[in-house]
């Protein structure tokens, strides 16, 4: 069927809310609209799905929302009886809609005979993959966007591990959901007695899990109470549990009062994304008046750490993703070490395209370190994997996107855990006469400096992912001997789990396969180009080491300007 004959049906269906008519009326005569909208399926990846607010077969609404959850409900049927009485738990972010959607959901699973816990209140990422092992469901479901604009939700499922759900039992779920042409036929049963609320003891055993991480006890003792920091939660769900732990611990922080509030419209930033110093504006502005050093942020979710530090010219200066992982990697090493807590198997994961910085500094704490492709399921995974067969111990795991997990409590990126550790950090540098910002330098010092940064290419259309895809393809048909002042020494194809030296050797790769390429460069830096698996975005990642600062930023360009002659090569 055509575009246009489907958004006839839909309009002219009496199962469409009025609203929703209203609304499909109101675009009656805008074509290129109406196309978005039933041209094509808003597509459920291994990250779930992600998509503009609307009505239509390609929007995230609670049509589609009610068909992937009868999805899932097919494929936890197929599982054994023990399985399916486990239920599911449900949580939600800020975002528009966010409550309804997980109530549809709840609703469809109650219709198909499935328990569902649903959460009475916002709760951020970390705590519904804690809530899913806590009370031992088959599943979890977040409802979410993370850190996407206002016009964004989304949908992720996990497993029973807490992570999100694995790319095979996703396969069977995509399978079932793909059967339901009909998306208006699915209905839900919102006044079960099968939807139950998510036990308050939830809240408090997550709280305790994370106080048991804690690292250094005597410094939050002395300095915690006069410490100046500055938090946001820019409107999402990390504002009770981050100020709830910090408080049970005893650090003090001031909190960006006008940024609490659950506002869908994120009406204080452009975007609610705080890796960006934009959306840490109102903090800095703050720690400006209060005199603070540091200020931190969390997403919508909860699953991200934004930071800003002051620099040696008392200007803030905001962290990338990987600089913060690798002050958090070096603190948690030095502090485990420091009290001879370090286990002899301990183990570091990190996604490919972070920080080539993490492997100097695991090799100098004799600490093994782990890649994984871009997913931090594929992290909850390794720590699943040493559960089994005790090979090793999991003391960290962090990605250049802002995620962070120290503990085994949650299997996703923790933003509150992350939280506590960076508040923890500046009591220990507070209390031992350093900086945050003095201690990255040391870091730079000791091991070289690292430039790592990011880059995105914005697609559009029905067809973004396909095109995206057939660049990543293309690279791999080019013979590319340097990027810049680098020489690439070898080329690793994800897609075909394959690494292949300049001198043409070749070996299996030995990680779970996506479409990617990555570039091993001279003297440990790398360039890597992948298609985003939650936006319409073809993503360049840089790693490059130097003997300086300034050395990096030349270096930077100068691949930047390789890059750029290549990708514009194979898009002819």
């Amino acid at each position: 069927m055509s575009y246009q004959s489907i958004y006839e049906a839909w309009l002219a269906d009496p199962r469409l809310a009025e609203a929703d008519r209203a609304e499909l009326a109101a675009i009656a005569g805008d074509e290129k609209e109406k196309e978005y909208r039933f041209g094509g399926e808003l597509a459920f990846g291994t990250a779930g799905m992600r998509g503009i607010i609307g009505c239509g077969m390609n929007m995230m609404n609670v049509y589609t929302v009610m068909r992937a959850t009868q999805g899932l409900a097919e494929y936890i049927k197929t599982l054994p009886a023990e399985e399916q009485k486990k239920g599911v738990v449900i949580s939600y972010d800020t975002r528009r809609n966010s409550r309804l959607f997980a109530e549809k959901a709840a609703g469809v699973l109650a219709k198909n005979k499935i328990k569902a816990y649903l959460f009475d209140d916002v709760h951020p990422v970390p705590m519904l993959s804690y809530a899913v092992r806590c009370l031992g469901t088959v599943a979890g479901i977040m409802i979410t966007a993370s850190h996407n604009p206002k016009e964004y939700n989304g949908y992720k499922v996990y497993g029973e591990d807490g992570a999100q759900m694995s790319p095979e039992a996703t396969e069977i779920v995509v399978g079932f959901i793909e059967k339901i042409t009909d998306y208006l036929s699915v209905t839900a049963e919102e006044d079960s007695p099968l939807i139950v609320p998510v036990p308050k003891e939830v809240d408090d055993t997550y709280i305790e899990a994370l106080k048991k991480l804690t690292l250094s006890k005597e410094a939050v003792k002395k300095c915690g109470k006069d410490l100046k920091l500055v938090y946001t939660p820019v409107h999402g769900s990390g504002y009770v549990p981050v100020t709830r732990i910090l408080g049970e611990l005893g650090i003090n922080v001031t909190v960006v009062k006008e940024q609490t509030t659950k506002d869908t419209e994120f009406s204080t930033v452009a975007v609610p994304n705080p890796e960006f110093k934009e959306t840490l504006s109102m903090g800095i502005a703050l720690a400006d008046q209060i005199k603070a050093d540091v200020v931190f942020g969390t997403d919508p979710d909860s699953d991200r750490l934004g930071v800003a530090v002051k620099n040696d010219q008392g200007e803030f200066v905001a962290l990338s993703g990987n600089q913060v992982g690798i002050l958090l990697l070096d603190y948690i090493l030095t502090r485990l070490k420091e009290e001879n807590a370090l286990p002899a198997n301990a183990a570091v994961v990190k996604s490919f395209v972070t920080t080539g910085m993490a492997k100097a500094i695991c090799a100098d704490f004799g600490v093994a370190l782990f890649e994984t492709p871009v997913g931090f399921k594929f992290i909850g995974e390794k720590i699943k994997e040493w559960e089994k067969d005790g090979s090793h111990t999991f003391v960290f795991g962090f990605e250049e996107s802002c995620g962070y997990l120290r503990g085994t409590h949650a299997r996703d990126k923790d933003a509150v855990v992350a939280s506590m550790l960076c508040a923890e950090m500046v009591c220990y540098y507070t209390y031992i006469g350093k900086t945050v910002w003095g201690r990255l330098n040391e870091i730079y010092a000791k091991y070289g400096y690292v430039l790592d940064k990011n880059e995105s290419i914005q697609y559009a259309g029905l067809n973004a992912m396909k095109e995206m895809n057939a660049v990543v393809d293309a690279l791999k048909t080019v013979d590319v001997k340097a990027f810049g002042p680098f020489a690439v020494e070898a080329v690793r194809d994800y897609s075909a789990d394959l690494r292949r030296t300049s001198d043409g050797r070749t070996e299996p790769l030995n990680i779970p396969r996506c479409n990617c390429v990555y570039y091993e460069l001279a003297g440990g830096s790398f360039v890597c180009v992948r298609p985003s698996g939650t936006e319409p975005k073809l993503k360049i990642y840089y790693s490059v080491k130097a003997a300086s600062e300034a050395a990096a930023e030349k270096a930077l360009a100068e691949a930047k300007a390789s890059v750029k002659q290549l990708l514009d090569s194979v898009k002819k």
